[in-house]
């Protein structure tokens, strides 16, 4: 089997490979990097390729998937106008008095 050969992993994997991968077009990454990155992301997850049937293969974690969607907006988004601009006020002092 020659390598990139994605004949050993099941229907659902490739599913879940191909909509990563449009979510990181979505943001901006490349073709071929969005692709490395998604069958990265399910390897992480299911192990490899697991070929449907009972008792093939191993169980799923979905640590990447979870960790995914929460970083970044979540915390700020549910803080009010004021409290993020305090933040915003209190960053530039800092770095205005360390000469960054």
């Amino acid at each position: 089997m020659p390598r990139g050969d994605k004949s050993s992993y099941s229907d659902k994997q490739k599913r879940k490979a191909e909509h990563i991968e449009d979510g990181y077009e979505k943001r901006g990454v490349g073709k071929g990097e969005a692709e490395r990155r998604a069958w990265a992301t399910v390897n992480k997850e299911s192990g490899g390729g697991n070929k449907s049937g009972a008792g093939r293969g191993k169980k799923d974690t979905n640590v990447s998937s979870k960790r995914g969607g929460r970083i970044g907006s979540k915390a700020a988004a549910s803080r009010p106008a004021a409290a993020r601009s305090a933040s915003a006020r209190k960053a530039a002092a800092t770095r205005k008095r360390r000469g960054s």
